[in-house]
């Protein structure tokens, strides 16, 4: 998955069109990331990306962590990529579309 994929929205997903119904809802989970500025939407759907290519609903943030040395290849000016993971978990769950479990657990929502 690259990083764009994070914002489309499947139309068509393994050879069969999904309902109007499905994509409307894809649509309204991911419409409040249109709220944040520009500068800042690219590293929260960088994030977002990463934890959706886990591929559990539940996950910790060791689990993000892992993926560190991924999101600093895509933002190579940044030196405090953990701290910018962190941050964005907030934005993420403040948005509505993570849940904070607590003890750096977290959950899509």
């Amino acid at each position: 998955m690259n990083r764009h994929e994070a914002r489309r929205i499947p139309i068509v997903s393994d050879g069969t069109a999904r309902s109007a119904a499905e994509v409307r809802r894809a649509y309204r989970r991911l419409r409040p990331l249109e709220k944040l500025k520009v500068e800042k939407r690219g590293w929260t759907l960088d994030v977002l990306n990463v934890i959706r290519t886990l591929n559990k609903p539940e996950f910790s943030l060791s689990d993000v962590y892992a993926r560190t040395a991924e999101l600093a290849k895509l933002h190579p000016n940044n030196a405090h990529v953990p701290d910018k993971i962190r941050q964005q978990l907030q934005v993420l769950r403040d948005l509505g579309l993570l849940e904070f479990l607590g003890g750096g657990d977290y959950r899509l929502t």
